[in-house]
């Protein structure tokens, strides 16, 4: 009888291994060049034909990756990207990192992860490690993934291995990047755990093992929800200071300054990005069909939700004190991306301001260093030039992004009006504008 773990150990100690990664977006593309600096020679596999060609014309798309890794890769022979997915039947590990969005009805959308399994499943063999990243609710790596390894009548844990291990990618983080962040490893099985340690073994400084791929898959969900519920308390914080009259900034730098009990999170727009507005969804989600509603999650989904609105109706208070109504003012809005100096625009407060404002009839006009055009995201905003004639020009500044970039005393010298979300100059700006 073939021992495939041992097989795949030492396929895989011994740098034999071929690895492939389905997806090459922020997470894959980051995945394969680490594999492939590892020594193993790896391959992309995504649907965009125009990822492929940049892959294999050693060129990064992807701001955290440098174009000199992904050409260094490339150019020995360990990188390497196609359409096609029957290249997993040459493959002994393969890597899920595909979207993992909500639909219109904010319920999951796993079709991303379906497809990508049940290609899968068509070139699975004895011997392949299979490791889901993409995040998602607890018990989808058992539900998707199993089953369609188990069509082929394999054995999981003894002639194939499944993992759940998920994602930390920050985009725009230049101290923790993926090698030297702790990855959470959860197999199926004890045995699936210890090949899928093997593998991120060689390319990840820092492995934290969990019992099961249920609760890898619940620690990525945790990590977020913390997020999303902490910065909606402060952002209630926000409303409740406003209402009181007083300085939310001031008492959260204040409150910081205690040594033990307190993490400091700070007001803004709202959450953008792939991570935290969506994450903590699926938890609830997946609680729903268990009877058990998640109080905590809805609430914080609801408060950040709503901070758009509050920021716009900041606009709204600002021009009536100089007796200008908003339908018809010029609004330029800086900094469009969900989180600063990265060029993501996933989920990001900014375009929600944008699209309320356009509502009710301003004429909005955005700068941001990392976006020329918001046309595909459905908004009529055009790009403006950031020029002191610019500024002094708008009715209203909306300061919703803070990239490092700006020069906010500048924009403060020459813009009239300005609402910021940020708190980028916490002396006047917050004095005359939030409060």
């Amino acid at each position: 009888m073939t021992d495939y773990c041992e097989e795949l150990l030492t396929k895989i100690n011994t740098r034999q291994a071929r690895v492939a990664v389905i997806g090459l977006g922020y997470v894959g593309l980051s995945l394969a060049v680490e594999f492939a600096r590892a020594g193993f020679r790896t391959v992309g596999i995504e649907v965009d034909e125009r990822k492929v060609e940049a892959v294999n014309a050693g060129q990064s798309y992807i701001g955290d990756v440098p174009a000199a890794d992904v050409a260094a890769e490339v150019r020995a022979g360990k990188l390497s990207a196609t359409t096609e997915y029957g290249v997993l039947s040459e493959c002994d590990t393969v890597s899920i990192c595909v979207p993992t969005p909500l639909s219109k009805t904010r319920d999951p959308d796993l079709s991303y992860v379906i497809s990508a399994s049940e290609a899968v499943a068509e070139y699975v063999h004895a011997g392949m490690l299979i490791v889901l990243e993409s995040t998602t609710y607890p018990g989808t790596t058992e539900e998707i993934i199993v089953p369609r390894v188990l069509r082929n009548g394999y054995k999981v844990g003894q002639d194939v291995f499944v993992a759940f291990s998920p994602e930390r990618i920050d985009p725009g983080r230049k101290d923790y990047l993926l090698r030297n962040t702790p990855k959470v490893i959860g197999g199926i099985t004890p045995a699936c755990t210890d090949v899928a340690m093997a593998l991120y073994g060689r390319a990840i400084v820092w492995l934290v093992p969990v019992g099961s791929a249920v609760a890898a898959e619940m620690v990525k969900l945790l990590e977020n929800t913390f997020r999303a519920v902490n910065i909606a308390l402060v952002n209630e914080f926000l409303l409740i200071c406003d209402k009181l009259g007083v300085d939310a900034w001031e008492i959260i730098e204040a409150a910081a300054t205690k040594p033990y009990g307190f993490m400091k999170f700070t007001p803004g727009p709202g959450v953008g990005g792939e991570c935290i507005p969506l994450d903590p969804q699926y938890l609830s989600w997946k609680l729903r069909t268990l009877d058990y509603h998640a109080r905590f999650i809805q609430l914080a989904e609801e408060i950040n939700g709503a901070m758009p609105r509050y920021w716009v109706n900041k606009v709204v208070e600002d021009l009536n004190r100089t007796r200008k109504a908003v339908n018809g003012s010029r609004v330029l809005v800086l900094g469009v991306t969900y989180k600063p100096d990265v060029g993501d625009l996933r989920e990001s407060p900014a375009l929600d301001i944008i699209r309320l404002l356009e509502g009710l009839g301003a004429l909005v006009s955005f700068h941001d260093p990392f976006v020329t055009s918001l046309r595909h995201m459905g908004l009529e905003a055009p790009f403006a030039d950031l020029t002191e004639e610019m500024l002094a020009a708008a009715d209203c500044v909306v300061i919703a992004t803070n990239h490092s970039s700006y020069d906010w005393s500048w924009v403060q010298h020459h813009a009239p009006r300005i609402v910021d979300t940020r708190h980028v100059q916490p002396s006047k700006l917050a004095m005359e504008v939030a409060f």
